[in-house]
């Protein structure tokens, strides 16, 4: 792979889909975060590759076998097919909390195995995650680290969200956002845009009438680097900003 690549490396449960006390131990268990699936296809077709890397001690607790989590991520890609997105791998952790293991995040392991297996440099290779370990191990590889306050953080308090930012410096926390009912509720007046602003690097707009927004947007849509615009505005549509 070119070290050029535009790789992004995404957490699982709790960051595209939703995550449970008692684990993800089934295709049935595994349900995507509304919006998640249409947030990695925006990425693919914004020519990023998208790798998870996911700590899945239920192999090592032995609640389910590698049958099964290939099972769910089978289920996740035929999801994601049908959005027109793709996982191009999956590395995971299968050792329970006591194996001592360096792949366990929040130890880097995952991520250096991702860094060699792209031939990339990690400082240029964003890690999306939901809690913090996540972003101690991004951070640990050298990823520039991204916080989407859903699963782990969904409900954290500012006190708490600022103590995870002051253990992870650099941060960049993005929110659930407001979307439109894409092309079959408005036809041809709905079409995606992103645009560059002087005072930010990432923010995802798109066209619509205003009135006819009502569907959250998965975080990961806003990750994207800023382009320029190519597409201008019709007569009577109005700009949202989504970051």
């Amino acid at each position: 792979m070119s070290a050029s690549m535009k790789l992004i490396i995404l957490d699982r449960d709790g960051t595209i889909n939703e995550d449970r006390d008692d684990f993800v131990k089934s295709p049935e268990e595994w349900v995507p975060l509304p919006g998640a699936l249409e947030a990695i296809a925006k990425l693919n077709h914004a020519g990023w590759h998208t790798v998870l890397a996911t700590n899945q001690s239920g192999l090592g607790r032995g609640l389910f076998d590698m049958a099964m989590l290939n099972a769910m991520h089978a289920r996740m890609n035929q999801m994601l097919a049908r959005q027109g997105g793709r996982i191009d791998a999956v590395f995971f952790c299968p050792h329970a909390p006591e194996d001592q293991c360096d792949c366990r995040k929040p130890l880097p392991g995952l991520m250096l195995q991702i860094g060699e297996r792209y031939g990339v440099n990690l400082k240029d290779v964003p890690l999306v995650g939901d809690s913090l370990r996540d972003l101690q191990a991004g951070s640990a590889a050298g990823c520039p680290t991204h916080l989407v306050r859903t699963g782990k953080s969904a409900g954290l308090g500012e006190r708490e969200l600022a103590e995870i930012l002051r253990q992870v410096p650099g941060t960049r926390v993005h929110a659930a956002q407001i979307w439109a009912r894409a092309r079959q509720a408005l036809g041809p007046l709905v079409f995606d845009v992103v645009v560059t602003a002087p005072d930010r690097d990432d923010v995802g707009l798109m066209v619509f009438p205003p009135a006819r927004f009502h569907r959250t947007v998965h975080p990961l849509i806003v990750a994207l680097p800023a382009r320029t615009v190519t597409t201008a505005p019709k007569p009577g549509v109005h700009w949202l900003v989504m970051a």
